[in-house]
Formats: structure tokens, C-alpha cells, sequence
């Protein structure tokens, strides 16, 4: 972002960052600093000791971005224009600014920041500042991913002894059961046969039972 938007006249809720590259305002900001203009709705409300951003009708730079001082409203053409000048040689401009050229109106800067923007449009500065920065973080996403995917299979496996652990003491108590439930079948059987023979065979006495 932005590689692609400072200083190609773009808009973050109506502030627009330039890179400074001469020293024509040195006193206010440098080569090098970023300064950071607000867009102006009405051109009309701004006065001389304003420090304007404009598009420079200048033939020498004509299209050219420009932050200079007002030093007073005139006409061009005959629409209104703001005299401009650079307060590092207090020369005037010279083309006036025709309102209709107004970008904004400067309110701040941030030093030796130009130079940062600078340097990421160089191969040099997009491999140290993005591509690097994105392939560390690439790395550390698919480290996360992997450890969450072992965690989550060692998770379904504790799961799985869980449920063969739980399995293996169910059929266990099963067996148990069957072996009591054989044991007690036995026993039945075993009294049976006995009531069976005392009822069979006669009593000693001679009666039978």
C-alpha cells in the first residue's frame, strides 16, 4: 500500500502524505521528511500564512505536487489565485494557484519518513521490509498450523484409547457376567440332581421319601 500511494496523491480520510524532495521550506520540513496535507473543501476559507499543497501550472513543472506559503490571494485568468512562495529563499512563484489546483492545506510532518517510503520502492527495500517480514510470517502460520494438526490427532488418538480402553473393560464385565451367570447355572443344575435323587432312591427306614 504503501509503495503504491504515497506520494500518487493519496487520501486516508482526507490526509494525503508527500514525500519532500527540495528544501524550498526548510524551516517547515526537509528533504527526506513526509508532510502531510488535509484536503481543503473550500479553497476560499484559507489566508495568507497558510501552507497550501497544490498541482503547479508552472511550465517548468507543470503537474508537479508543491507545498508552499500564501503570501496573498489574487487572480489568474480571472478566477481567484493565491500567490505562493518557498520560505527558504521568500521568492514568489512563478504562476499564481488557481483555487480550482488547491490539494490541501499542510498540517504536519514526519521526519526522514520519505526516505522509509523511498527505500520500499526499491527491490532492496521491498525484499527487506515486505517479502521477508511475509515469508516469516508464512513460516510461522504454517508452524502453527502443524502443531495444532499434531495436537489435534494426538488428541483423537487419546480419544480412541479412551474408547478401546472403555470397550475392552465393557467386554470384560461381560465375560465376568456370563462366567457367574455359567457358574450360577451350575449351581442350579447341581441342586436339581440332588432334590431329583433324594426323591428317587427310598428312605433306609423303609418309607420313601
Amino acid at each position: 500500500i504503501s509503495v503504491n500511494t504515497v506520494g500518487k496523491d493519496a487520501d486516508f480520510l482526507g490526509y494525503k502524505p508527500y514525500i519532500v524532495l527540495s528544501d524550498s521550506m526548510k524551516d517547515t520540513f526537509a528533504v527526506g521528511d513526509l508532510s502531510v496535507s488535509k484536503t481543503v473543501e473550500d479553497p476560499g476559507t484559507l489566508e495568507p500564512g497558510d501552507i497550501i499543497t497544490f498541482t503547479s501550472i508552472d511550465p517548468s513543472n507543470y503537474g508537479s505536487v508543491v507545498t508552499h506559503k500564501i503570501r496573498e490571494i489574487t487572480e489568474y485568468e480571472g478566477e481567484p489565485a493565491f500567490v505562493t512562495y518557498g520560505t527558504t529563499t521568500g521568492v514568489d512563484d512563478s504562476y499564481p494557484v488557481p483555487f480550482d489546483n488547491v490539494i490541501g492545506e499542510y498540517k504536519f510532518r514526519l521526519p526522514k519518513m520519505g526516505y522509509f517510503f523511498e527505500f520500499l520502492t526499491t527491490p532492496a527495500g521491498y525484499v527487506t521490509v515486505i517479502l521477508i517480514p511475509f515469508l516469516v510470517l508464512i513460516a510461522l502460520q504454517g508452524a502453527k498450523f502443524f502443531r495444532l494438526v499434531r495436537q489435534y490427532r494426538a488428541e483423537q488418538q487419546a480419544e480412541l484409547d479412551t474408547q478401546r480402553a472403555q470397550a475392552a473393560a465393557e467386554l470384560e464385565e461381560a465375560r465376568r457376567m456370563k462366567e457367574e451367570l455359567e457358574r450360577l447355572k451350575a449351581q442350579l443344575q447341581d441342586a436339581v440332581s440332588e432334590n431329583q435323587s433324594k426323591t428317587d432312591f427310598p428312605d433306609k427306614s423303609g418309607g420313601e421319601v
